[in-house]
């Protein structure tokens, strides 16, 4: 297994516009602004010079699966992902030592102190 470090972060938020303002006085950078279909949620990255990003989310409908967390939890850390050469093999990896997975690209938050991890093709 091969574990090269934090990617990016993902934090799951209310009010975007009212995030965006935060972030943008702490980080003094602009985010690039998405929206996500399958996510049914609307997204900003902060991209960084050595390659990772933090992206601020907020659900657009109910169904989407940032409601519930959100609702649960309330803002905060939703994903933190690792880059990693390989997310089959380490998918594979992990659940041969009994972790369990989704999707072959998550770390259950059940096994990670409740927190969703991600598996992220290392770009390098």
């Amino acid at each position: 297994m091969s574990f090269k470090g934090v990617d990016h972060v993902v934090l799951r938020v209310a009010d975007l516009d009212a995030a965006i303002a935060n972030y943008n006085k702490i980080l003094g950078i602009d985010p690039k602004r998405a929206h996500s279909d399958v996510l049914q949620a609307d997204q900003a990255f902060y991209y960084f010079e050595n390659g990772t990003f933090l992206e601020l989310i907020s659900p657009t409908d109910e169904a989407s699966p940032i409601a519930g967390p959100l609702k649960k939890l309330g803002d905060g850390v939703h994903t933190v992902a690792f880059a990693v050469d390989d997310p089959k093999a380490v998918d594979d990896q992990l659940k041969a030592d009994g972790i369990r997975t989704i999707g072959g690209a998550f770390v259950h938050p059940g096994d990670a102190n409740g927190l969703l991890l991600q598996l992220s093709a290392s770009q390098g």
